[in-house]
């Protein structure tokens, strides 16, 4: 895969327990992104915190049910512009 001279970054943050159609929100998003053709991209566990301001972390002494997750997608502008309105979809 090559990359465009001038590349856009999209960044999705969202929640291990959100759900779409049944599963894991941040699947079906990769599942989509992989559809689309884009063979690199990279979703990942983040510390964080939510509307409670509690701070979510994966440290093994504070074990959290819903870990922040972001999910990251470069390329050009007129791909990363086409997959917006499969995401609001």
């Amino acid at each position: 895969m090559q990359m465009p001279k001038q590349a856009m970054l999209l960044r999705i943050f969202t929640g291990e327990n959100n759900k779409f159609d049944g599963r894991p929100l941040y699947e079906a998003i990769v599942k989509k992104a992989r559809e689309c053709s884009w063979p690199a991209h990279r979703a990942a566990r983040s510390d964080g915190f939510g509307q409670s301001s509690l701070i979510h972390t994966d440290k093994i002494l504070r074990l959290s049910m819903d870990l922040p997750l972001v999910i990251e997608i470069v390329d050009s502008e007129e791909k990363i512009t086409a997959f917006l309105p499969v995401l609001d979809a």
